[in-house]
């Protein structure tokens, strides 16, 4: 057949009525469109309303600028870091995309052969097609026979053969999983075993199966297990401080009440009296509304997101957003594709035995010269496989590439450049024959399936190079043994005969026989069995067959016992969504897969209230990859599963999966531990700032004070706290649902007992003659309450590392936590003495936080009561624990 191609007018019209074959890229994320997404988070707004709220009473004279001010501008801080952590893991994303040079193709062009970028193929284009080649758009084969991989389609690097049809065959327009595998329609991403032939180009760019999953990303997303459990603490927090700041109002308006005789007389003092005693009770309400808020929590999540959105890279692991981290470790279940996740993705010799059914480890072959030589022969001049000058293994189908990296480099140009072993004559593996052959000299060596040459081979070739009678039973058995573990077996024998087309000589003998399979990697299991010690549900959802994905999924630990369930795609669909929400936590495999499959059985888990992982690399998996609470997309996958997942896998190993898991939930725990740590603080500055006036002490915390604790304590203590180290026990632990609040009943009990003890130790210092005779003024001893209270907050930053009584356990894997606990330090001791500095500005900012100096005598006083925060919580946990074992 002539093939003349478009030309360059044809081309131009073609694009013109059809459109390009480019499918756009997702819009780069940009600072602005992240800055302005910080303020959806439900604690931003709790604390832009506080703001405004403390504005109003700026303006009213009954509030300091400061605290506004403060809050604001940790506000901006907030909303610049995220802003920047998602430009960078977007920049990091579209860098690796962008690495990779445009893909050439070979097209009919004005009756010539071109090269031409993929993105200039345009409908009508007759496409050259060989053995490696990625198929640029969708369309239909018209000459040639083509063997393809659909991996990008379906997740499945089967064989797929085409043959050529007319072209004026209708391309399909209802895509199903049997589509892929039809006769002559080749689809964009998939890839060409081998053979050759020529396309003709029906679809392309958006219109392509590709392009349309492309579009499909665009869905809203589901918010994340975090941002659920950060509104539901905004409105606690919210409801506290808001029916807290009423009570207080209302008992500081029974306090004036009683102080005046009852109500009579107070009422009788006049309504402008009246007036101020209710702006000083709602003044101090606000102040307590502002204590209760913890303006530092979105902060430290920032920082602890960005710090460990760079730290995971070292494990194979780019995080596209942010939040994917955090919410891989919240998993309840995850859907893993087989191919190149669970297994290596490639075909490989697994195990090599002589007719005996002897197994014989590959470094123990040149034991056996006589067996080794001979099969040798038959693999490497009986191969459409060979290595080329970049040392690299082309050519042929899965299974001759397998069994040539079997054979070895070395040995394939050995036997290249060994003159006696040149091949006479030669015939191809073929479907019909299911066998390959190659005489040399006057022997003629096989390759097929053991179906085939046991039909003729009478004898075998022994360990010791003795040729016995084959005894075929016993060998069936352990063939049969190995196809129950998805093992393809491939049998290799000679005859003394030259070689006749399409027939097997009589008289073979068999050299022995190889088990190919696509193997599970040593690490997943490990990785796998980790995951689901954390109580993670793990299902292999995969194109393949039900049979070799049963196998897979026994060998990689994920079926262990006869109440697993593995169904395939159509039993899935013939039971309702309440049938599978039944057997749910049974099913570990779903074969021949669906796209629909995947995310249907993700809107059924979240419907359940769980938090759902799905791997991916294909076109297929783009929905499910968005849809999922988490999509783990494959580094080597197409650009439609790496735009819809949060993460990307760079080395497509269930292991850096696992990895991300436990960073997630490294930095939960992290996250967990600043909330111990600021609310402590939070509770009793409530507490102090409510109690305190009543005992004569007006203002025992300044708002600026207040600035202090919620801007550069918080801030800093996101760096000491959110690079505390990962923990092997965080992977033993039962995941979290997705509704459970940030807050438990242990950890409520750990941050009300310490606050208590804070509030006591503070009202007892605030009162005590004792305390106050270590100070000349009363200026010096408000200071040193203010340096209490901070140093107090940095103590109980120990004792919130570790629930135990290990607190100073790891330090070193966390070098920064006594730096910056050093630097809180170190910032107050200079606050307090600045004033010392002779200049306006410095006086300027002694005045601003009521900070004087004072003597040695009064930080040791100050120091030793802050540390009483460690054995008073050692205290609780004794109780605590000792209650608990009851």
């Amino acid at each position: 057949m002539e093939l003349h191609g478009l030309n360059d007018l044809e081309v131009k019209k073609s694009r013109e009525a059809y459109g390009s074959n480019e499918i756009p890229d997702s819009e780069p994320t940009t600072f602005w469109k992240e800055f302005k997404e910080t303020f959806k988070d439900p604690m931003i707004r709790v604390l832009l309303a506080i703001s405004a709220l403390m504005i109003v009473m700026f303006f009213l004279g009954y509030a300091e600028i400061f605290e506004p001010a403060g809050t604001l501008v940790a506000i901006l801080i907030v909303a610049t870091v995220t802003a920047k952590t998602g430009v960078a893991s977007d920049t990091k994303y579209r860098d690796l995309k962008h690495s990779v040079k445009e893909e050439e193709i070979k097209v009919y062009r004005n009756g010539n052969i071109c090269n031409t970028g993929i993105n200039q193929i345009v409908t009508g284009d007759l496409v050259l097609l060989q053995a490696g080649d990625k198929i640029p758009a969708d369309g239909i084969l018209i000459t040639g026979h083509l063997n393809v991989n659909n991996a990008a389609l379906n997740g499945e690097a089967e064989e797929c053969p085409k043959t050529a049809a007319a072209s004026d065959t209708p391309f399909p327009d209802e895509i199903t999983g049997d589509t892929f595998v039809d006769e002559s329609s080749l689809f964009r991403g998939a890839i060409v075993f081998d053979g050759e032939g020529v396309m003709l180009v029906k679809k392309v760019g958006i219109k392509t199966m590709m392009g349309r999953m492309a579009l499909e990303m665009q869905e809203e997303e589901p918010p994340s297990p975090l941002q659920v459990k950060l509104s539901i603490l905004a409105g606690q927090i919210s409801k506290i401080g808001y029916i807290g700041a009423i009570l207080i109002a209302l008992f500081y308006v029974i306090h004036f009440v009683s102080m005046a005789g009852g109500v009579e007389p107070y009422l009788n003092m006049g309504w402008e009296y009246i007036l101020m005693d209710l702006i000083d009770a709602v003044t101090i309400a606000i102040v307590i509304i502002v204590c209760a808020v913890p303006e530092g929590l979105p902060l430290m999540i920032s920082i602890v997101l960005m710090q460990n959105t760079s730290k995971m890279l070292d494990h194979n692991v780019l995080v596209r957003k942010a939040e994917g981290i955090e919410t891989a470790g919240a998993l309840n279940i995850l859907f893993s594709d087989k191919t190149g996740t669970i297994t290596k993705g490639e075909l490989e010799v697994v195990e090599f035995f002589t007719a005996d059914g002897l197994v014989i480890p590959f470094e123990e072959l040149k034991k056996y010269p006589e067996v080794r030589n001979n099969l040798r022969i038959a693999i490497g001049q009986n191969s459409s496989s060979m290595y080329d000058e970049r040392h690299r293994v082309i050519g042929g189908n899965a299974t001759d590439q397998a069994l040539m990296k079997f054979l070895g480099e070395d040995s394939y140009q050995e036997l290249q450049n060994d003159e006696s072993l040149h091949v006479v004559n030669a015939q191809k593996f073929n479907s019909a024959n299911k066998f390959s052959q190659a005489q040399i000299g006057s022997r003629t060596y096989y390759k097929g399936a053991p179906e085939r040459l046991l039909q003729k081979a009478t004898h075998y070739l022994s360990v010791d190079g003795q040729i016995r009678p084959l005894d075929t039973i016993r060998l069936n058995e352990k063939i049969d043994q190995l196809a129950s573990k998805a093992m393809r077996v491939l049998s290799f024998g000679y005859s003394a005969h030259p070689m006749e087309e399409d027939v097997i000589e009589d008289g073979l003998v068999l050299i022995g026989l190889t088990a190919i399979r696509d193997d599970v990697r040593p690490e997943a299991r490990t990785a796998i069995r980790e995951v689901q010690e954390a109580g993670i549900q793990v299902v292999m959802i995969t194109g393949d067959r039900l049979e070799t994905a049963a196998a897979i999924a026994a060998d990689a630990g994920l079926v262990t016992s006869e109440e697993d369930i593995c169904l395939t795609s159509s039993e899935l669909n013939s039971m309702s969504d309440d049938r599978v929400k039944q057997i749910l936590s049974r099913i570990r495999v779903i074969a021949r897969a669906l796209p629909t499959d995947k995310s249907r059985m993700v809107r059924i888990c979240q419907e359940l209230n769980l938090v759902v992982g799905m791997t991916g690399d294909g076109v297929n998996d783009s929905p499910a990859l968005k849809r999922a609470d988490v999509g783990f997309a494959m580094g080597s996958g197409t650009e439609a599963a790496k735009e819809a997942g949060k993460i990307v896998i760079l080395d497509d190993n269930f292991n850096s999966i696992k990895d991300a898991i436990w960073y997630g939930r490294t930095i939960y725990h992290n996250i967990l531990k600043f909330c111990k740590f600021q609310l402590v603080v939070n509770v009793a500055a409530v507490l102090v700032s409510a109690v305190a006036p009543f005992l004569g002490v007006e203002e025992p915390l300044k708002v600026t004070h207040l600035l202090f604790v919620n801007l550069v304590m918080d801030g800093l203590g996101a760096m000491m706290l959110g690079n505390e180290p990962a923990l092997e026990a965080y992977m033993k632990e039962k995941p979290r649902r997705r509704d459970e609040s940030l807050v438990s009943r242990e950890m409520m009990t750990q941050i009300g007992i310490m606050g208590i003890w804070l509030t006591l130790m503070s009202l007892f210092y605030l009162m005590s003659d004792w305390a106050r005779s270590f100070f000349e003024t009363d200026a010096q001893f408000m200071t040193s309450y203010f340096v209490l209270f901070i140093a107090s907050a940095l103590f109980n930053g120990f004792n919130v590392r570790n629930d135990g009584f290990a607190i100073f356990k790891n330090l070193k894997d966390n070098p920064d936590f006594l730096k910056v606990m050093c630097m809180i330090l170190g910032i107050q001791f200079c606050l307090v003495n600045i004033s010392l500095i002779p200049a306006a500005p410095a006086v300027w900012i002694g005045n601003m936080f009521s900070c004087v100096p004072f003597g040695v005598s009064g930080w040791v006083l100050v120091l030793i009561l802050a540390f009483t925060m460690i054995p008073v919580d050692m205290i609780r946990k004794i109780v605590f624990r000792k209650l608990g074992n009851k």
